[in-house]
């Protein structure tokens, strides 16, 4: 017997997904956003291995928001682009995972080292529920002037307080306030600064 998880509720998957709550990802439109932000930051990389600064455009157009001299160094694997902000001057290396269903927000004077993952999409724990596709996502916030280590992964609705610095292959499950040095899987802060 299938469950009508949606019965009462006209909005659209995308609408769905839009609000925070439980959705399909098989909503064409969803389907078309996909695709775009493939399409952009394949052209990006490509643009990017001639010229960095004539890439620019393209990352701006992929992307949410673009601060002033901010850079990013492909490749770059996003869900949708259009979710994700990054701040002024920040510097992220490359192979940047950042799963945007839910909106990444990346401050200002950050070092996002290679191989870092921003994941906002959840799952339910409930066997069948998962079994009927169901997702949702939860946003995640980097503070200003925060450093993550390579390989840090931030998990959905972690919110990373200003000057923090998260040590490489760390796994944040929690919020982390601002001004500590953070380690290990979960994360834990070791030190104020």
């Amino acid at each position: 017997m299938t469950t009508d998880h949606f019965a009462g509720d006209p909005r659209t998957h995308l609408e769905r997904m839009l609000a925070g709550d439980l959705y399909i990802a098989d909503d064409p439109e969803i389907a078309r956003r996909q695709q775009q932000a493939v399409r952009l930051a394949t052209r990006y990389l490509a643009a990017y291995a001639e010229d960095a600064d004539a890439a620019r455009p393209l990352l701006a157009e992929l992307l949410g928001a673009l601060g002033e001299e901010a850079h990013v160094r492909p490749p770059l694997h996003v869900d949708y682009g259009s979710n994700i902000t990054i701040g002024a001057r920040t510097f992220v290396n490359y192979n940047l995972t950042a799963l945007d269903v839910a909106a990444i927000t990346i401050g200002q004077d950050c070092q996002i080292g290679p191989n870092v993952q921003l994941l906002t999409p959840t799952h339910p724990l409930e066997p069948q529920p998962r079994r009927d596709k169901l997702e949702a996502a939860r946003p995640i916030t980097i503070g200003d002037n925060v450093w993550l280590g390579g390989g840090v992964i931030v998990l959905p609705g972690v919110t990373i307080g200003d000057n923090s610095v998260v040590g490489a292959g760390a796994v944040v499950t929690k919020d982390l306030p601002a001004n500590v040095v953070a380690v290990g899987n979960p994360a834990r802060p070791v030190r104020s600064l």
